[in-house]
C-alpha cells in the first residue's frame, strides 16, 4: 500500500515533465519525418521551422518566468526567488542560443549566409548578450542581498530591452527584414504554417517550455541545497568560534 501510495504521488508531482518529454520527442520523430509543404527556396528546410521558432517561443516564455521571480523577490526578499530568476535566466540563454545556432544554419540555406544584416538576427543576438551580461553581472558582485536586489532590477531592464529588439523594432514599417513575418513579408501562420505543420509545431512548442522549466526547477533546487549547506557549515563554525572565545 505504501508502494502505491509513492508511486502515485509521483505520478501527481512529475506527470508534467513525462508530458513535456513525450511532446519533444513526438515533435523531433514527426519534424524530421512528417509531411510538409513544398515551398520555393525553403523545401524541406522548413522542418527547421519545428526547432528554431520552437526555442524563441520557448526563450520568451522562460524569460518570462525569471521576470516574475525577479519582482517576488523585490517584492518579499525571499533568496529562493533569486536563486529562482537566475536559474530562469540562464535556461532562457541556453534556449535563445539554440534559436541563433538553428537560425544561423537555416539562414545558410536559404540565404547563402550563416549571417546577415537583418534588424531579426541583430535584435535576437543583441538580446540574448544582454541577458549574458545579467550572468556576468551577479557574479560581480558577492554580497548576498545586493547582489540579488542589483540583478533583479536588472532583470526587468532586460525583459523590455529584449521585447523592444525581437519584437517591436523588427516589426516597423520603416525597417526592412528578410525574416518572415516582418518588413513585410509573410509570417509563418499564413505562409507555410499548415494543418499537417501545426499538430507538430505547438505541441513542441509547449514541450520545451515544459522542459525549460524542468532544467530551471532542477539547477534552482539544487543551487538551494548547496545554499542552505553553505549556511549550515558557516553557522557552525561561527558557534565554534563561540565555544572557543
Amino acid at each position: 500500500m505504501l508502494q502505491e501510495k509513492q508511486s502515485g504521488s509521483w505520478i501527481s508531482l512529475h506527470w508534467w515533465k513525462a508530458i513535456g518529454s513525450a511532446l519533444v520527442m513526438y515533435s523531433i520523430i514527426a519534424g524530421l519525418l512528417g509531411k510538409v509543404p513544398v515551398l520555393p527556396i525553403l523545401h524541406e528546410s522548413v522542418r527547421n521551422l519545428y526547432f528554431h521558432v520552437t526555442m524563441w517561443f520557448s526563450m520568451l516564455a522562460i524569460f518570462s518566468f525569471s521576470l516574475y521571480y525577479s519582482i517576488m523577490y523585490l517584492s518579499k526578499s525571499n533568496i529562493n526567488d533569486d536563486i529562482n530568476a537566475e536559474k530562469f535566466a540562464k535556461t532562457g540563454i541556453l534556449l535563445g542560443s539554440l534559436g541563433i545556432i538553428t537560425g544561423s544554419l537555416w539562414a545558410r540555406f536559404t540565404w547563402g549566409a550563416w549571417w546577415v544584416n537583418d534588424p531579426k538576427l541583430n535584435g535576437a543576438a543583441i538580446s540574448i548578450l544582454i541577458y549574458f551580461a545579467y550572468v556576468v553581472l551577479r557574479n560581480s558582485m558577492d554580497e548576498e542581498q545586493k547582489r540579488a536586489k542589483v540583478a533583479a532590477v536588472y532583470n526587468i531592464f532586460a525583459y523590455v530591452l529584449m521585447l523592444v529588439f525581437v519584437m517591436v523594432y523588427p516589426r516597423l514599417n520603416e525597417v526592412d527584414s528578410l525574416h518572415p513575418g516582418n518588413g513585410g513579408n509573410p509570417g509563418f501562420s499564413s505562409y507555410d504554417l499548415d494543418k499537417n505543420m501545426r499538430i507538430v509545431f505547438y505541441p513542441a512548442v509547449l514541450g520545451w517550455i515544459l522542459i525549460g522549466i524542468w532544467i530551471s526547477r532542477l539547477s534552482a533546487r539544487i543551487e538551494a541545497i548547496a545554499y542552505k549547506q553553505m549556511n549550515i557549515s558557516t553557522d557552525n563554525k561561527i558557534n565554534e568560534n563561540d565555544e572557543i572565545i
